[in-house]
């Protein structure tokens, strides 16, 4: 599958609501999306293997693809569609090896995919109202749906479904619905956490791309 901008601005997207819950949810989705922020906050760090569907009937569009991350904090290391993105806490680094291109950049507030600390704890504070939706038997495992409905009527969002699993509180799947009829999912295959991880991980490695071109945004 060829890499986009957009399509790794979806998967960013979906990560930080599946770690960044809102704290601000009234209604009865609060009490399980409390309990999910909590416990994803209690972990040192978080490393989960995950598929991601695309899927637009009227265009005849189904797309799949795997990928893998791990976070601790505010700093990532996201590996899909080929590319490698990876934030330091300060810089983000998108590694292309198809492309040998390295692009940096600054992290800022009024970058539309921004991961930043400020965010990661009210990604969907504001713009989103939540309610509880279905509950499903998957696997043996009780998954219990929240809805999330942007405010915004401009949105090109018509609704999120947070499928989160009712024993472990971990995040399950995640559904976007989009007004021009695609549907992203992205399932959670493999979840662990508190793991031992290279201190070097969250590191760019300029030595190791002395042949790529190097395209720094700022």
């Amino acid at each position: 599958m060829k890499y986009t901008k957009t399509n790794m601005r979806i998967v960013v997207a979906f990560l930080l609501v599946m770690f960044t819950i809102s704290m601000s949810a009234q209604n009865k989705g609060k009490a399980l999306l409390d309990e999910v922020s909590k416990k994803v906050k209690s972990y040192d760090n978080i490393s989960i293997d995950f598929k991601y569907t695309l899927e637009n009937t009227s265009e005849n569009i189904k797309q799949e693809t795997r990928g893998d991350v791990v976070l601790q904090g505010e700093k990532y290391k996201l590996n899909i569609l080929g590319i490698t993105r990876l934030f330091d806490g300060n810089k983000t680094y998108s590694i292309s090896p198809e492309d040998e291109e390295v692009t940096i950049s600054s992290e800022s507030e009024d970058e539309e995919d921004a991961i930043t600390p400020s965010k990661m704890l009210s990604f969907y504070e504001e713009g989103y109202t939540y309610a509880l939706d279905i509950e499903q038997n998957i696997k043996g495992r009780k998954i219990q749906y929240v809805k999330l409905i942007p405010i915004d009527s401009n949105s090109e969002l018509k609704s999120l479904l947070l499928g989160i699993d009712t024993k472990t509180k971990h995040i399950y799947n995640l559904i976007q619905i989009g007004k021009n009829g695609s549907k992203t999912t992205l399932t959670v295959n493999s979840f662990k956490t508190n793991q031992t991880i290279s201190k070097t991980l969250f590191t760019f490695d300029a030595n190791k791309y002395q042949d790529y071109y190097i395209n720094k945004l700022d």
